[in-house]
């Protein structure tokens, strides 16, 4: 995957900010993800425990100060210009992951996935993030290099994109229409509870796989979709590939700690889509414009928009809250009956 990273990185059309970056800055960014990666997973979390908001703000800390001394790194190894797209892009994906984290509260209520296992969930999905967005921001960045009326098309898709996130609602995401957990059901044996940390247990010669690893399923095909929306966002800040995967990747690094140290607040921010969409519709214009007329306004404007759109909207949130049910509400009582929604699943308890 790298290598076709780096592919991509020489082909892409030269009227768009274009860098060329060494296999050494490459190599480091795949080496501090997997350091992190590592510690978060065998030093800092080598115990399940539920998150406490404290730990969860210290890591918040710590990941966005990972991502901005990165930032700072690239100021001074490439360029002013390919910081400040970075940065546009890490703060457009970071708000962009705000609104995946609603879905995310809602999964794992709906399964009511114990609080204390909803950490080995995120982990591995964003592992899974990574690598599928890797690859979808290598397939982009070749397509951009060899056509460039596919920005364009990146344009129409935000702006779909927009309409549809100021008009919908998080409370209609139903777990059950998702087709891979349908293909799952037919495909393998399942538990009907949870086996403690396990994806999958081994009885009498039989594996079988866990709700938790269901759950698992649906959080990374939910990333998929919403990869949709935010790779052609990053691509109408940036046509660099290591711009895009660099500033994705430290986003997503973040995204477990963020999720325990918001997921109480989540329902505060129920205006927080319009800014978002706003963002999304300004990036659509934005690549559809410079297609068109070739028009490439400057990086702090893209930057500015993001600011201001989602300063308005988090002040309105906090000043008019919504008078929806908060998401924190339903946190860990779950929506369904596990028995019932692994029906298929053995009667033998293991």
């Amino acid at each position: 995957m790298t290598n076709l990273l780096m592919l991509a990185s020489t082909k892409v059309d030269p009227s768009r900010a274009n860098y060329h970056v060494s296999g050494l800055l490459w190599s480091t960014v795949f080496i501090v993800l997997i350091i992190a990666l590592c510690l978060d997973l065998f030093v800092f979390n080598r115990h399940e425990h539920e998150v406490s908001m404290k730990e969860a703000a210290l890591a918040s800390c710590l990941w966005i100060a990972l991502g901005i001394a990165f930032g700072i790194h690239v100021y001074f190894d490439i360029s002013s210009q390919a910081a400040g797209q970075y940065f546009a892009a890490y703060v457009l994906e970071k708000s962009l992951s705000v609104d995946n984290l609603f879905v995310i509260a809602l999964l794992f209520s709906y399964f009511a996935v114990p609080k204390i296992y909803q950490h080995r969930v995120l982990y591995w999905g964003v592992i899974g993030a990574l690598v599928l967005r890797g690859i979808f921001i290598a397939l982009g960045a070749v397509l951009i290099a060899r056509f460039e009326f596919v920005l364009a098309i990146f344009g129409i898709i935000l702006l779909l994109s927009a309409y549809k996130m100021s008009f919908s609602s998080h409370d209609a995401v139903d777990p059950e229409k998702n087709p891979l957990l349908k293909l799952m059901r037919k495909r393998m044996k399942m538990t009907k509870h949870y086996q403690g940390k396990k994806f999958f247990i081994v009885s009498k010669g039989i594996r079988y796989a866990t709700p938790l690893f269901a759950v698992l399923l649906i959080v990374e095909t939910t990333d998929v979709v919403f990869a949709f929306d935010s790779i052609p966002a990053v691509f109408g800040i940036s046509s660099d590939p290591f711009i895009v995967f660099s500033s994705n990747a430290f986003a997503i690094l973040g995204l477990r700690s963020l999720y325990f140290l918001i997921a109480g607040l989540l329902g505060k921010f129920e205006s927080l889509k319009y800014g978002l969409s706003f963002i999304l519709a300004f990036i659509g214009v934005k690549l559809m414009a410079g297609y068109l007329f070739d028009w490439h306004p400057p990086e702090w404007l893209s930057l500015g928009v993001i600011a201001v759109s989602l300063g308005v909207s988090i002040t309105y949130s906090i000043l008019v809250p919504s008078k929806s049910v908060e998401i924190d509400e339903h946190l860990g009582e779950g929506l369904v009956d596990l028995d019932e929604a692994f029906d298929d699943a053995p009667e033998e308890e293991l």
